[in-house]
């Protein structure tokens, strides 16, 4: 059984756990920055961006270091940071004190590519893709819980209380991982021991084109993904004139649909359809959903902005796990931590670029014109992925 090992059920809740902090903040951060500290929607960007650029240069560090010393101790130090981060949130009444907050939050969750890398460790190849989708959906249920209990913290006890009970969270999760976690890493990798720069993984993936034709792909993905995270709450709050309370339980949509899907209905997709046609119908259908997100009519909101919030979600399922479970094949087991780590840092760097994009069409244009050109592009890329990825099902694994 998938689950024999108890191991995976920890890092699982491990991950659900962090998740659960990061989506108290989602839907509070964009307004509060707007509202409370005057700041314009291009700079909302960038705050939002700085979280994901710390997880951009500091993921494949990670990654190389969990290669080299074992996952479970920067599973700890990673955590613990991101505990302090939102002790730092809780006080961020100046721009820069928030910046500070989300870059020490950006090096923290930072580890996600090191925590598939611990499931690629004692999962076998076969029940990967199972293994990753659960992954999903412990994202998924993080971001049903963390925003809910975000805007309900944030209504009653006001925004301090936010980052107290993120911080709470974030260092019960140290706790549990301490006691629990057990180390996945058997044979330590020579060539992180010996590399001074991790960043010569970038470089070295660039010479295997399946491997690197995938990155791109999510780098493309999730950038025009994040235009939508990045002003949603925005849009929900100016356009439709929703309370945070609201906006927390329209980003709890979010994640109850991803948990739903990811946890159960996403093997039932598994079996019947190919990996590279998921990642096709994964970004038509994130198309879909970004295309109509801002065109629902005010008083029409919940019935059918939820169909498109559907639409992402289904979408987002079909793409992620499998992604992963992909390029886990193409890579040998000492390279996974590396590999998906960079992996994991592409999808940091689309985060950086996606949210100063979004915001700064936002400021520029109107609300319409962050999900427009992130639906178009990726519906351009569906197209793309369709022809590209016969070359990855060829490619032998990197050595």
């Amino acid at each position: 059984m998938l689950f024999k090992n108890k191991a995976i059920l920890v890092i699982i809740f491990t991950v659900f756990i962090d998740l659960v902090g990061v989506g108290l903040i989602i839907p509070i951060l964009p307004n509060y920055a707007k509202g409370e500290l005057q700041l314009t929607e291009t700079v909302v960007g960038i705050i939002i961006g700085i979280f994901s650029l710390m997880q951009f240069v500091f993921g494949p560090i990670l990654g190389s270091w969990s290669d080299r010393v074992g996952r479970r101790p920067i599973i700890l130090i990673t955590s613990t940071i991101t505990g302090i981060s939102y002790l730092v949130f809780s006080q961020a009444d100046t721009l820069a004190l928030l910046l500070l907050a989300r870059a020490l939050g950006g090096i923290g969750g930072a580890n996600i590519g090191v925590a598939q890398a611990y499931i690629s460790d004692v999962v076998e190849p076969a029940n990967r893709a199972r293994a990753f989708a659960y992954i999903g959906a412990a994202f998924g249920l993080g971001f049903v819980i963390g925003p809910f209990l975000g805007g309900i913290v944030y209504e009653y006890l006001g925004f301090s209380w936010v980052g107290y009970v993120a911080a709470i969270i974030s260092f019960a999760n140290v706790g549990l991982a301490y006691r629990l976690l057990t180390e996945s890493v058997k044979e330590k990798s020579s060539r992180a021991g010996k590399s001074r720069n991790p960043f010569a993984d970038f470089i070295r993936i660039r010479k295997y084109p399946a491997v690197a034709g995938l990155m791109t792909i999510t780098l493309i993905f999730m950038a025009a993904f994040a235009m939508m995270q990045s002003m949603s709450a925005i849009m929900w709050k100016e356009e439709y004139l929703l309370t945070e309370k609201q906006v927390g339980l329209m980003f709890a949509f979010i994640g109850a649909m991803a948990f739903i899907i990811q946890g159960g209905l996403i093997g039932w997709f598994q079996k019947r359809i190919s990996e590279r046609l998921l990642l096709v119908y994964g970004n038509i259908l994130v198309g879909i959903g970004l295309l109509g997100l801002s065109f629902v009519p005010v008083h029409h909101l919940f019935p059918f902005e939820f169909l498109f919030i559907i639409c992402m979600s289904l979408g987002m399922a079909f793409f992620t796990p499998t992604m992963s479970n992909l390029l886990s094949k193409l890579v040998s087991e000492k390279e996974q931590g590396s590999v998906l780590s960079v992996n994991q840092s592409m999808s940091s760097l689309a985060r950086v670029i996606g949210p100063i994009i979004g915001g700064a069409l936002y400021h520029q244009f109107n609300y319409h014109t962050p999900f427009v050109t992130g639906g178009a592009i990726v519906a351009v890329l569906a197209v793309y992925s369709f022809f590209y990825l016969k070359g990855a099902e060829k490619e032998e694994p990197l050595n």
